[in-house]
């Protein structure tokens, strides 16, 4: 029983260690520099900050990933519960579920076709994926901490 319970200590560890870089990281992009990117039209700046953040930021999410889906099966030992919306446990997993296939949209989408090609004329469209992503993230964050408040159950 010990074991159980600190492999799942560990694994929680893992995820809110992931939570806090993926969603920090993109909490201080939207809020301190996007503003001043924006303004001052640099998309240098942007992709600076991109590429350094890239190394801390994708193992992070992929730790969420991994961690997330673990976590998930724990609570939910079979597949076909993770989308049944008549119970308020599995709907959280489901809504986190979907919020993991937005982000994963946007950011295909950002770092396919956005970022090879970024210039200070379309700063506003990479913009348009930094803010969602952001949004995403908190509701990562306010999802997880639901299955303790029981604000979404």
């Amino acid at each position: 029983m010990i074991m159980i319970n600190e492999a799942y200590g560990w694994i929680l560890l893992g995820h809110l260690l992931g939570a806090s870089v993926w969603t920090g990281g993109h909490l201080v992009l939207c809020l301190c520099l996007l503003p001043r990117v924006l303004r001052e039209r640099d998309a240098t700046f942007l992709l600076r900050f991109e590429q350094a953040y890239e190394k801390l930021g994708l193992p992070a999410l992929l730790l969420q990933v991994v961690t997330g889906l673990l976590l998930s099966w724990r609570l939910l030992p079979a597949w076909s519960l993770w989308f049944d919306w008549s119970n308020p446990l599995y709907r959280v997993v489901a809504m986190k579920l979907g919020l993991l296939l937005v982000m994963v949209l946007l950011a295909l989408d950002a770092r396919l076709r956005l970022i090879p090609r970024l210039h200070a004329g379309n700063l506003n469209a990479l913009a348009w994926h930094i803010v969602p992503v952001t949004i995403v993230s908190v509701l990562f964050v306010v999802l997880g901490v639901s299955f303790r408040t029981g604000w979404f159950m």
